[in-house]
C-alpha cells in the first residue's frame, strides 16, 4: 500500500497543478490576440461556396492515377 499512498499523494498535489496549468496555457493559447483571423477563417467553411458550387477537381493525370 506505500506505493498506492505515493501515487496517489502525487495525483492529489503535483499533477492535479500541472493539469490545471496545461488548461489555463491550452486556454490562453486559443484566446491569444493573433488567432481571431484563423478562427474566423475557419469557422467560415461551410459558407465559402456559398454563391457557387466549389470548382470541379482536375481531372485525374497519367501520373496521379498510378
Amino acid at each position: 500500500m506505500e506505493t498506492y499512498s505515493a501515487l496517489r499523494g502525487f495525483a492529489d498535489s503535483w499533477a492535479l497543478l500541472v493539469m490545471f496549468l496545461a488548461f489555463v496555457g491550452i486556454v490562453a493559447w486559443a484566446f491569444r490576440p493573433g488567432s481571431r483571423a484563423t478562427h474566423e477563417d475557419i469557422a467560415n467553411i461551410p459558407f465559402r461556396h456559398e454563391d457557387k458550387p466549389a470548382a470541379p477537381p482536375e481531372a485525374e493525370t497519367e501520373e496521379t492515377a498510378r
